[in-house]
């Protein structure tokens, strides 16, 4: 398992998406397990069955990145984009982009049950990975028009707008 998250990043989450597996301790696997190990133990007859889905959410996944330079210049034609920051509140405290909503449990229901399913949504984190499982939950519910900040609010700092602050990178925010 450990190659395949390597080569395929959001692997874990397309695994517990489709087949209930790595989410819980229930169907967690251990990183030194084989993908073929895992899905035996879930059940899973087919392994190539099981590679194809990673390499589609893995291709999926790269469609929905957008540069932070892609990001700021039609930020700059005034285009309407719902920039949503999925970090924690202490991070959004601590820094954040101009515009951007920190998703709340009250924001988050708004989204779910009002706003309408073509609206442009830009997700983004620290570093872009919770950015990207939730593009993808909200693609899941049938969003059309989403994309996760490539990089996450660290790369915007670097390539775009320098006074956004950066923080160190730690295990509380390694993503």
């Amino acid at each position: 398992m450990q190659e395949v998250l390597k080569a395929f990043p959001g692997a874990q989450r397309a695994l517990f998406s489709r087949y209930h597996i790595g989410g819980c301790s229930h169907c967690g696997f251990d990183p030194t397990e084989t993908l073929e190990q895992v899905s035996r133990r879930n059940n899973i007859l087919d392994v190539q069955e099981v590679i194809s889905y990673i390499r589609q959410s893995h291709e999926r996944d790269a469609k929905v990145q957008i540069l932070p330079e892609e990001l700021a210049r039609e930020l700059k034609t005034g285009q309407k984009i719902e920039l949503l920051d999925v970090r924690t509140p202490e991070e959004y405290e601590f820094t954040h982009i101009e515009g951007a909503r920190l998703v709340t449990e009250e924001l988050a229901q708004e989204i779910l049950k009002q706003w309408p399913k073509d609206t442009p949504i830009v997700v983004h984190c620290h570093l872009g990975v919770r950015s990207q499982a939730a593009a993808s939950f909200l693609i899941d519910e049938g969003y059309t028009n989403v994309r996760s900040l490539a990089g996450g609010i660290d790369a915007w700092s670097r390539q775009i707008d320098p006074t956004v602050l950066r923080y160190a990178s730690s295990p509380a925010h390694s993503r």
